[in-house]
């Protein structure tokens, strides 16, 4: 049960836990942390992206006899960094911490962490596996690997040195996030990393030693999509304030349209011997039904539609792009008419370009709305 502490006062500190399919885990961790932050005012926030194996009844269970567990249930949205940036936003805390919910983490860091920011005037105390007397418990020499390249790569964005940037377990002062916030990208599941490359100034930090320990329950969700994402992220920190990388990434699947395009309608024309009114539709159907496919994937993984809503958006992007060939037909002749008289080349960019924008902007907003 709570202490009186726990009832009497506002949280002093907010632990925010993303989790996913982590039913086993969840007694568990709060159990550790009951036992770790005795003495003092703390809330456990469970941030669920729509489990399927009754975490949140878990969670659900627990709140019900102690007012400092509580849970946000999102739909129709993934990935760590923006669980945590919700889960510390639904709190007052003046100091939030970061954790998994799988018991990897060594929640008896968390009161070194607490007093490094509260006594000793630091901004973010990291749990670092890097540090003397850190480590990363049972590691395949292919995970260490993939580790020490990504954390090369992130020195590229960092305002600071650190030898643990992928790191989801550290604890930051709320002013500090605060001053962050609206510049995170918000992409993935490396949320530290996005800080301290959205802070407008070097933060102080402490790196403090843990252990990963060995998941005891559940499954990994470490995939080809987490590379991905921190790709983007990355991608998003150098470039992101010129043109945003979902855009870039939605031109891309674009351009490999226009290759199938062109290998489906030279196919349809030849062995098959199609006329080429017949060999166009279809080599523009082939294309639309890709890029949505591949957009579906990739551009918005974080928005993927499934079931009815896939064939739904389908249909919504089949109709977006026709608008945009419509409107790509008509600048682009207009810049190429006697009136106007741009070259050939200029008239037909400026045409595709135009396409191009209105094809990301309507399906974002249409084809893959946010829930």
């Amino acid at each position: 049960m709570p202490t009186p502490l726990a009832l009497g006062q506002a949280p002093l500190l907010a632990v925010v836990i993303p989790v996913l399919n982590e039913q086993d885990n969840i007694a568990p961790l709060v159990e550790r942390l009951d036992a770790t932050l005795a003495g003092t005012a703390w809330e456990a926030i469970f941030v669920d992206d729509d489990s399927t194996d009754g975490t949140r009844a878990a969670v659900a269970a627990i709140a019900a006899r102690d007012p400092r567990v509580r849970l946000l249930h999102r739909i129709g949205r993934r990935g760590l960094a923006s669980a945590f940036i919700e889960g510390a936003q639904a709190s007052l805390a003046p100091y939030v911490a970061a954790m998994d919910g799988d018991l990897q983490h060594d929640e008896a860091v968390l009161p070194r962490m607490l007093a490094a920011l509260r006594d000793d005037g630091y901004d973010i105390a990291i749990g670092s596996r890097y540090v003397a007397g850190g480590g990363v418990g049972g590691w395949d020499k292919g995970r260490v690997g993939m580790s020490s390249l990504a954390t090369r790569l992130s020195r590229m964005v960092l305002r600071a040195p650190v030898t643990d940037p992928m790191s989801g377990f550290f604890m930051i002062r709320r002013t500090t996030f605060e001053r962050a916030v609206r510049r995170l990208s918000a992409m993935g599941f490396k949320i530290l990393l996005d800080i301290l490359a959205s802070l407008p100034e070097r933060p102080r930090l402490i790196e403090l030693p843990y252990q990963f320990r060995t998941r005891l329950a559940g499954e990994s969700k470490l995939d080809a999509g987490v590379l991905r994402d921190y790709a983007l992220l990355l991608a998003d920190k150098l470039v992101g304030h010129i043109v945003p990388v979902r855009f870039l990434l939605f031109a891309a699947v674009g351009a490999m349209g226009i290759a199938a395009h062109l290998v489906v309608l030279r196919l349809c024309l030849s062995p098959f011997g199609l006329d080429f009114p017949t060999a166009q539709s279809l080599a523009t159907a082939a294309a639309i039904v890709g890029n949505f496919w591949l957009n579906n994937i990739f551009t918005f993984r974080d928005r993927r539609l499934h079931g009815w809503g896939f064939l739904r958006g389908l249909v919504t992007f089949a109709a977006i792009c026709s608008v945009g060939a419509a409107a790509n037909v008509s600048v682009s002749s207009f810049l190429f008419s006697p009136t106007v008289h741009t070259t050939w080349w200029l008239a037909g960019m400026a045409g595709a370009v135009m396409s191009l924008v209105w094809n990301y902007a309507a399906s974002s907003v249409l084809t893959w709305r946010r829930s």
